[in-house]
Parts: C-alpha cells; structure tokens; sequence
C-alpha cells in the first residue's frame, strides 16, 4: 500500500504515533487509508448537505475494510459570487482546490480518494485533481435542487436574474420579485436548471468518474445517502483491483463526455473544465473537437434556462443513463469506456430506460439538429470563442446592430438597466478574461438584465469573459485572444462599429477552417455564424 510509507519499519515511530493521536490503533494501521474530501461549507446551498453523505461514505469505506481520514477543500458559490467583485475567485478557486487535494494526499501519503463535491468549480477541481494524482478515485455528487414553484410553474434562481432586467423595465414588482425570491430555491442542492453544476456532474458520471445516478439522484432523497455509501465501499474495490483515473480518463472517454454534453444542452464552461481536466489525464483535447462533436450529436434535452424542464425531470425518467444509452447509438460513441464501477460504459446503461419523449427525446426526433455548444473561429477569435448556441433564438441567427463597448462588467449592467441598450444593440464586453478580469468572470448578471428586460430576441453580447450555465440568448463568450493580451476585441470602438450577425456572409468565412466563422470585416464590422 501506498500508504506503508508513513506506517512501517522502526523509522516510522513518528508518523505512526501521530496517526494513534487522531484515534486509530495499530489495527488500523494495517488497512489502507482512504481521503474523504468533503467540500461542505454552510455558505453554499450546493455544499450544505454534504456532511451527512461523508458519514455515509466514511461507512461504506469502514464496511469494506478501509480506515476513512476526512479533511476539507473549499467551496464557492457562484451564484452567490456573481455580478461584484467576489466573481473573480470561483474559477481560479478550481486550481486552489486542485493544489490543496493533491497537497493532502501526497503530503499523507494516502492510498485512495472519495471526493465530495457539488457545484461549478469544485467538480473540476476534484477530478483535476484526481487525474493529476493518478492514484484509485471516485465523486459523488451532493445532488441537484428540486426546482421551485412560483405561480403555479416550475422555476429556479435563474429567473432571478432576468427578474432584475424585468423589474428595471417596469415588467414586474418589486413585491413579484420578493415572492420569486422565496421560491426560486427551496433547500439544498446544486440550483435545479442545467447550468455548470449539474452540467460538470454530469460530466463526472459520463467520463466514467462517479456511479450511475450520481448527477440526477436530487439532493434531499434517502436514496443519494445509499449511493454514498456504496461509493465508500466502491474506492476500496478500485484499490483492490488497481483502477486509478488514467485508466478511466482517456481521450475516448472525453469523446463519449463532449457527445453527452451536447446532448444534453450543458454548459459552455463544460468547454474549459474537460479541457484542464484532460491536460491533467495527460490527453489533448483541443476546443475544435467540442465543434466537431457538435455537429453530429443533436441535442436531445431541453433543460432550464433554455428550456422548462430541470433535473429532478430527468431523474423521473431513468436518469443521465437513458441520454447516455441513446447518444450510445452513434458511431462514434466508443461503449467500451472503463468506469468506476470496474465495467464498460455500455454496461452501467444497457438496461437504461428508453427515451420518453420530452424530457429526453431520441435522435431522430431531437430538440435541435446539433449540439448545444458551438466554436467560433476568425480574425475576431484567433485562439477562439464558444456560444451556448442551443440557447439562441431563432430570430438571432440573423442579427444586425450597433455595437456598445464596454471595459468592465459593471458598467454594461448599469447600462442595461438604466435603458441605454436598445433593441439591435451588440454588447460588447472586455477586458474581463483571465488575466484581463483578472479571473474570466461569468457573465450571467448582463445576460439575464437584456433577457429580463425582453431583449434577448434583439441584443447579442460578445465579451472575453465567460458565461453562467444558466446564461440563454446570443451570448458570446471566451473571446480569446482576450483584450489583456491584445486580442483583436481591444479594437472596437462604440462609435465606429457596426456589428452583424449573419450566417449567409460566405466571403468572412476563413478558408479551411473547420469551426464556425466569428471574424472582422476591415476594422468596421464583426460577423458570427450560427448553424
């Protein structure tokens, strides 16, 4: 065992005595010891829960003869973090909680991992750390929120942010939105709509990190504590039988990721998240490939903010197993993908549910031909730009206007809600990348102010920053190279730019390229193509 390093031979003494002050015997000595990264905080709502399911994993871990030794990393939320300054931690949070995992384990010398995680940074963060490590590891998720109701219907905290725009524009109360406070979300659990949590454990399940059902059992049922429990009996068979995350995460298994994830619609930060993860794996996987995936893996869900339906649906009807096992009838879809549960992929969801329909549709009859996220490319985005385009009106594939410049997020709020952005506008927002923000601050505040405001079928936003999960509309982020660096976005000025969205302007599109076209025409117009 890894861990005899700090418990055998008489030069040992030391360690071993220190070991007994935290409660163990030399029994337990003798068993391998097992890291249970517990990222429970009472300031996150996704996190809040969490003590209860380490109890249960600590058990499973125990029932399977390993000795379980807890410790924390931290937690931000970034719904709580978002439109201020606190935004620019949570992403650069993802490599703190990347370094003090691996600090822990390899400072202890630890034999294997059990990660409990939740929301948007703290699910990469883990596996990044997991693949870095290299050493036997499993997730489990605290669960997705049940989604809450407000007149009848389904909402969640996304709404919130649009309600602000509303507000602003005179279309809803302020009593309104004090009652849509009280039910967008109900209790614990990472927020009920697709965004970046629920996208990244969905991710973890695919990529073959955590155990069926992981990323759709909801946060307040029984059955997520047994599921713990059988995570905690799981890593020590991962132990036994030598599987560590190198193994699991090879370039097919982000392949078979990208494909669900379009599937289903996630979240444009999916894009760097399965990039660091696979840069710590030791495999390539380059922001082209998501594009190539994209167009020929239609999009099967249609999940809030984009859609009506939240998490707790896809669990009613047999969970990511029944999306994973129709995206299986793909070519491309490689089946024989090792996981945690020591079988293939296509094991964990043969007996799956068929499709229902709705809430998951097949790929004859699917919700949009390609997937949810695009790549844009061009003179405008040398190194590149994503759109959550699954999320754009029809009536914004083709768009002209003027653009407003901004250099900080801020004030292209202020803006928005102070009614200065008007219907054909083109927001554009820099220097709010990851050196320029610095720490590429989601965008989700603006986004929502034009959607609240009813602008959404008539404004676009371009920005070097990124965008929320729960992000909808002609938003266009992770410009690169961004402003800071001198990216060709430091060029625009609000009052010589006319911007133009258009997908039938063949003569900007960059000969041989194999992503959509994002470029600038001269030093006077920008152009995007939406499929």
């Amino acid at each position: 065992m890894r861990s005899d390093i700090i418990k055998k031979g008489v030069t040992r003494a030391s360690q071993r005595s220190l070991l007994k002050a935290t409660g163990l015997s030399n029994k337990d000595l003798e068993k391998p010891l097992i890291g249970v990264v517990n990222s429970f905080n009472e300031v996150n709502p996704g996190h809040i829960g969490l003590n209860e399911l380490a109890q249960e994993v600590k058990l499973g871990v125990a029932s399977a003869g390993g000795v379980a030794m807890e410790f924390p990393t931290i937690a931000i939320c970034d719904g709580i973090a978002m439109g201020h300054h606190g935004m620019h931690y949570p992403l650069a949070s993802r490599e703190i909680i990347a370094d003090s995992i691996e600090a822990m384990a390899e400072g202890h010398q630890l034999d294997a991992l059990v990660l409990i995680t939740n929301c948007d940074k703290i699910t990469p963060g883990m596996m990044m750390a997991a693949a870095r490590l290299d050493i036997p590891s499993i997730l489990i998720a605290g669960g997705p929120m049940y989604a809450g109701i407000h007149k009848g219907k389904q909402t969640d905290g996304s709404k919130l942010y649009e309600a602000a725009g509303a507000v602003s524009a005179g279309k809803m109360s302020e009593e309104e939105l004090d009652q849509l406070e009280k039910a967008a979300a109900p209790g614990c659990g990472a927020c009920g709509l697709l965004g970046t949590a629920n996208s990244m454990n969905c991710m973890s399940e695919i990529l073959g990190m955590s155990l069926p059902w992981n990323s759709t059992i909801p946060a307040y049922l029984a059955e997520r504590k047994a599921l713990a429990r059988r995570t905690g009996e799981t890593i020590m068979e991962l132990l036994e039988n030598e599987i560590t995350p190198r193994k699991i995460l090879t370039k097919e298994a982000f392949e078979n990721a990208i494909m669900v994830d379009m599937a289903i619609g996630g979240s444009s930060n999916t894009v760097l998240h399965l990039v660091a993860i696979a840069h710590e794996a030791g495999v390539e996987l380059k922001i082209e490939e998501f594009d190539e995936i994209s167009k020929i893996v239609p999009k099967l869900c249609s999940f809030s903010p984009g859609g009506e339906y939240h998490m707790q649906d896809l669990y009613n009807v047999g969970g990511l197993q029944v999306v994973i096992k129709e995206v299986a009838k793909l070519e491309r879809f490689h089946k024989n993908q090792l996981t945690v549960t020591g079988k293939s992929i296509w094991d964990n969801v043969e007996d799956a549910k068929e499709p229902d329909g709705e809430v998951v549709r097949t790929i004859e009859r699917p919700y949009y031909n390609e997937g949810g996220i695009a790549i844009l490319k061009g003179n405008l985005a040398e190194d590149g730009a994503v759109v959550k385009q699954s999320a754009v009106s029809e009536e914004m594939f083709v768009h002209e206007g003027s653009a407003k410049v901004f250099d900080q997020e801020e004030i292209a709020v202020d803006a928005i809600l102070n009614g200065k952005i008007v219907p054909g506008d083109i927001v554009v927002i820099r220097y709010e990348g990851p050196k320029g923000g610095p720490g590429m601050r989601e965008m989700l505040t603006p986004t929502s102010a034009i959607a609240g405001a009813g602008l959404d079928k008539s404004v676009a936003l371009i920005t070097d920053g990124r965008f929320s999960g729960a992000t909808r509309g002609a938003a266009i982020g992770h410009v690169s190279p961004e402003a800071a660096e001198g990216g060709t976005i430091t060029t625009f000025s609000s009052s010589a730019i006319h911007c133009t969205l258009n997908p039938n302007v063949s003569e900007i599109t960059l000969t041989g390229t194999k992503v959509r076209p994002f470029s600038i025409k001269g030093a006077t117009s920008v152009s995007t193509l939406f499929p």
